[in-house]
């Protein structure tokens, strides 16, 4: 008798949880883990052998519909290469539900197969870690099982969104005999938790607008977020009515038509004592400019808020003085209507100083246009080059997925096209591994087509992720190959070093084009920039997964970089 009742109860248990994508990497310790989700039929099921790529087309659904995925694996290292993707949804606030399979306590250092250390595996990069009992024949442990895959579901699913980790021993045998049919136990109890909203009190209102009408000069900076119609409208009205600032990173989601994006080249410029704020509100997650975080610290805020569900208290400007534990729609669209109404009803316009938000617009403008001009004037293909190109070849609407090192500081610089709905990076953690399979994942459940730019080193680092039985037809990977690692030349430091080409860039020879002809994606490659505006439009609008390598020169790249900056700021 191999029927492992609590761990068919386990599928059960996610599938009344609202659980439906279920990302397996096979092993043998994991069976009865694996079927109990497959023989369920109320799942789907993604397969990928790699553990680590599995990890991130998990994070990438997950991502993309903000409810647990559930990620399986056998024992052994295979659960330590789940880490990576880990340590990004935690840091990313995104929900998992981590299943490792494990041998019983006792067969630990003795010298058996697959056997680890995997109890809290993943330490402080989880919600919370639980362990289950391998002995389902007391009469508590059933019961006990029940209870902590409810209270991680739960937990993985209250804000702020997480991973959780369900270490789980399982005894032999553990493969049912051909007889033997799955079904849930009678005992099977649901748990929810009632979902709360955060709200502030009127004594909060009150200090807060205070603060607020103390303030002459006001900045909103906006990092990492989804798209919410809400809070771009919340924020247009404040921006455009009282005349208030807003900075906003590419990954914001908040339209740069309206907002000011361009921050990342006019901040660089060294002459920002007249933008210096008295108030600082800052929003969402992780910003991209290193230009926007030291212009914070070195032109520190008299108030500091910091609007957004967190359990930890974040402060990249050093300067916060206040956190405010609340959805930013809820706060952006209260501030809004509380103010007005005081306005209103004093019959008075806003206090704070519009020539402040005036001088970031005229920033934003005149950074706008000298980009343009400089781009303009480039006749050879490069890595923006490539881009400008091929963003002019967008004619529908995309989501566009961002690779770290250059290939998110890139897009972070140039005017991003209207057609492009939404963007996501990895910038949890911010590392190269796993943006190829973030992008799998997305597209196998957002419905739309979408663009993945990413460098040559993090493609190679990756590509295991291709290697799933079927791969989304509506995703497009543009490879930036400039053969190495070109951030390196890009930042202060390594390049002045004589080691630069061999330990830190890492030159290499290697292209994608047999890893498309081993997964079966339409692969495409430009040299020149005829050539790539020949095949740019073909690669996108191809009706199956397809890939557009670009050859670039890194010392080429290296000099349009840094010359951009240097023209952007001598033309501020």
């Amino acid at each position: 008798m191999a029927i492992l009742q609590p761990i068919i109860d386990i599928a059960t248990i996610c599938y009344e949880h609202g659980v439906r994508h279920v990302v397996v990497s096979p092993g043998s310790r994991s069976a009865a883990l694996t079927l109990a989700f497959s023989r369920h039929g109320g799942f789907e099921m993604h397969v990928c052998m790699d553990e680590r790529p599995a990890g991130f087309i998990a994070l990438g659904i997950a991502q993309q519909i903000n409810t647990p995925v559930v990620l399986i694996c056998t024992s052994g290292s295979a659960a330590y290469n789940f880490a990576p993707a880990i340590a990004e949804a935690f840091f990313q606030q995104i929900p998992l539900l981590v299943l490792t399979a494990d041998r019983p306590k006792e067969w630990q250092h003795q010298y058996d197969g697959q056997t680890i250390y995997q109890s809290e595996i993943y330490g402080k990069h989880v919600k919370r870690s639980f362990e289950l009992s391998p002995d389902y024949q007391h009469k508590d442990v059933p019961w006990a099982i029940n209870r902590i895959v409810n209270e991680a579901l739960n937990i993985a699913s209250a804000r702020p969104f997480g991973p959780v980790h369900i270490n789980v021993p399982i005894r032999e045998p553990f493969y049912p005999t051909e007889t033997e049919s799955f079904s849930a136990s009678d005992q099977v109890r649901i748990v929810r938790r009632s979902q709360t909203e955060a709200v502030l009190s009127t004594e909060d209102w009150n200090t807060l607008m205070d603060e607020w009408e103390d303030s002459r000069r006001i900045l909103i900076a906006v990092g990492q977020g989804r798209l919410k119609e809400k809070l771009i409208q919340a924020m247009t009205r404040i921006s455009e009515e009282w005349h208030i600032p807003v900075v906003a990173d590419r990954i914001s989601n908040l339209p740069g038509r309206i907002f000011i994006a361009n921050h990342d080249l006019f901040l660089g410029a060294g002459n920002t004592a007249d933008l210096k704020p008295d108030l600082l509100i800052t929003v969402g997650l992780s910003f991209i400019s290193k230009e926007l975080k030291q212009f914070f610290r070195g032109n520190v805020a008299l108030n500091h808020w910091h609007v957004g569900i967190d359990n930890f208290l974040a402060d990249p400007a050093q300067s916060m003085t206040r956190q405010i534990p609340v959805m930013a729609d809820y706060f952006f669209e209260n501030i809004f209507e509380k103010i007005d109404y005081q306005l209103f009803v004093q019959n008075s316009d806003p206090e704070n100083d519009s020539n402040y938000a005036a001088r970031w617009h005229r920033s934003n403008t005149r950074m706008e246009a000298s980009k343009q001009s400089y781009l303009g004037k480039l006749t050879t293909l490069t890595d923006l080059t490539s881009l400008e190109i091929v963003f002019r070849c967008i004619k529908r609407e995309f989501q566009l997925h961002l690779a770290n090192s250059m290939s998110v500081r890139y897009v972070n610089v140039l005017t991003v096209p209207e057609h492009i709905t939404e963007v996501f990076a990895n910038r949890g953690t911010s590392g190269i591994d796993g943006c190829v399979s973030t992008a799998i994942g997305a597209a196998r459940v957002n419905k739309v087509p979408t663009l993945l730019i990413v460098g040559d080193v993090a493609f190679l680092y990756d590509r295991n992720g291709l290697l799933t039985k079927t791969l989304p037809p509506t995703l497009k990977i543009l490879v930036l190959n400039n053969a190495g690692g070109n951030i390196f030349r890009m930042i202060d430091g390594p390049g002045r070093l004589p080691e630069m080409e061999e330990l830190f860039e890492t030159r290499h020879s290697f292209s994608a084009r047999r890893t498309c002809e081993d997964s079966n994606i339409a692969y495409f490659s430009a040299s020149d920039l005829e050539t790539l505006e020949n095949v740019a439009e073909s690669f996108l609008e191809s009706g199956e997964i397809s890939l557009l390598e670009i050859f670039t020169d890194p010392l080429e790249n290296e000099r349009v970089w840094k010359d951009l900056k240097q023209f952007a700021n001598s033309r501020d």
